[in-house]
């Protein structure tokens, strides 16, 4: 069955990132484990999705996504100082560890520690792969249409349609 909007998509995939001028495999979705997802809902990155726009079941794909079609530049300015009163009553993070934070709007999102300071945790609120060309090999393990549920809550419920909340 050919991938198309409104469809439950199930693959596998490595993800391969450059360091230091050698590609490093960042993270792996298997067979056991595959990524499903409901193709064109907005759940995954626009271009991924275009990459596999003309694939079907049992097809094998390799692309890249340059950083800006996939988690953008990296943003010198998206290092924020948090003032060390914001974590009262508890330990001041670690080093790496990921925060998750809130906006006035009640966006959420999620910042990694990178220091300490002595009045402030300095935090990087850009994606942790941003600035990075993305390298996707993989396998198309099925597609098939989206049950009413699943189009309503408008995501996959897994490979077959059947797994609960």
């Amino acid at each position: 069955m050919k991938i198309e909007p409104q469809h439950v998509v199930s693959l596998t995939y490595d993800l391969y990132v450059d360091q230091d001028g050698t590609e490093v495999l960042q993270e792996s979705a298997t067979e056991e484990q595959p990524l499903t997802f409901l193709f064109g809902a907005g759940q995954m990155l626009p271009k991924f999705e275009e990459n596999l726009s003309t694939l079907s079941t049992g097809d094998t794909y390799e692309f890249r996504l340059t950083a800006g079609d996939a988690y953008g530049e990296y943003d010198e300015e998206a290092v924020a100082n948090l003032p060390k009163e914001m974590f009262q009553g508890t330990e001041i993070p670690e080093i790496g560890s990921i925060l998750p934070l809130q906006d006035n709007n009640g966006n959420r999102f999620q910042a990694q520690v990178v220091s300490i300071a002595e009045d402030a945790v300095i935090v990087d609120l850009n994606h942790p792969m941003a600035g990075q060309e993305l390298h996707f090999k993989g396998n198309i393990l099925n597609v098939r249409p989206a049950t009413p549920e699943e189009l309503s809550h408008g995501h996959a419920h897994g490979p077959d349609g059947h797994h609960a909340h």
